[in-house]
């Protein structure tokens, strides 16, 4: 049963994406492994799963073995599901040289990486080894199980680099990604690992399927994200000015999060092998000052004043994107009978009730 207000959000972000029609018996009684389980998706990832047998959606638990580099951190941030019996645990740290020692496995959902421009600077080795030597390491350890199902590559619209005029991104609209920048330590590990899952698939046959979320938000972001909606959403909540480090001009499309991670298990589930996929909302389109209007006004403050939203510099460390519009064609995975249904105003209201002391 629900407790408060942030366990009923999140129990109805999770009932969300169940209440979508995809075949989930494929999973009954699997034994699946998700990496960042103590992150934002793979946590979300992790519950979805171990609620597949409650909702009566699989005939048998489907075993969860929540991988993290931290478990300290990742059991404290899954409390509510650290008791269930079909759920184990992996200490692994993504960065690692070499396969780790799983068991047979059926499934990988593999979520771990650092994912904010605030590591790009200060970490970005740490941001290139999950997502390449990471994800090389647990392609080979799904390969050697006895039956292999599916792997799941959380990609990034950061592989299109910049690209040219303001279109809709397709998954062929490549640009540019300068390799010798240290801000592309994320895209080009992103691309990387999307080219290991391919050459996988090509040579071995393994089920991979590879999906690329844009800007996704919702419950379970951390006060130290660094990702301008989540400082915006706490800084909200703190009762403090949004601080804007840039005009405000550029534009996203933001999607919630049981949307998102209902596009994951629909490519997962019903997706073309080796194919990748737009995960996104692009009727969730908003400049970054509109999103700061949206949040300020949703918390019942005045956009207009300046108590509320003010204007400063951009500090060290923040390595910002080259994109001025972010906005996906998202067509591919419509066709799979995906369709988003939570709006921006919708979703950080329940961002904030979440989040909210």
């Amino acid at each position: 049963m629900a407790g408060g207000s942030p366990q009923r959000i999140r129990d109805g972000d999770v009932a969300a994406v169940l209440a979508r029609k995809l075949p989930w018996a494929r999973l009954a009684g699997a034994r699946v492994l998700v990496t960042g389980a103590g992150g934002f998706l793979g946590g979300m990832l992790v519950r979805t799963l171990l609620a597949l047998h409650g909702a009566g959606l699989v005939d048998a638990p489907v075993r969860v073995v929540a991988a993290a580099r931290h478990l300290d951190t990742a059991r404290a941030r899954l409390a509510d599901v650290a008791g269930d019996l079909a759920l184990e645990w992996l200490h692994w740290d993504l960065g690692t040289l070499g396969v780790p020692e799983t068991g047979p496995l059926d499934w990988v959902l593999h979520a771990g990486s650092q994912a904010s421009p605030r590591h790009y600077g200060s970490d970005p080795v740490g941001t290139l080894l999950p997502n390449t030597v990471g994800t090389a390491a647990l392609l080979q350890a799904l390969a050697r199980s006895p039956r292999p199902q599916g792997f799941l590559f959380v990609s990034s619209s950061e592989v299109y680099g910049s690209t040219a005029g303001q279109e809709r991104l397709a998954e062929d609209s490549y640009g540019v990604v300068d390799p010798a920048s240290v801000r592309a330590c994320y895209a080009e590990a992103k691309r990387a690992g999307e080219t290991l899952c391919v050459a996988w698939h090509h040579q071995h046959g393994l089920p991979v399927h590879i999906v690329r979320p844009f800007h996704t938000y919702g419950p379970g972001l951390q006060p130290d994200d660094g990702r301008v909606f989540a400082d915006f959403v706490f800084d909200v909540l703190a009762r403090r000015p949004i601080v804007m480090r840039s005009d405000g001009s550029a534009r996203r499309a933001f999607c919630y999060v049981s949307d998102a991670v209902a596009g994951f298990f629909t490519v997962l589930l019903s997706g073309e092998p080796g194919r990748p996929y737009n995960v996104a909302n692009p009727d969730g389109e908003l400049s970054v000052a509109e999103l700061a209007r949206l949040l300020v006004r949703l918390d019942g403050g005045d956009p207009d004043s300046t108590a509320s939203i003010r204007f400063e510099p951009p500090q060290g460390g923040y390595l910002p994107s080259t994109f001025s519009q972010l906005i996906p064609d998202v067509g591919r995975l419509a066709a799979l009978g995906w369709t988003a249904a939570i709006t921006p105003e919708q979703g950080f209201r329940r961002t904030l009730e979440a989040h909210r002391p």
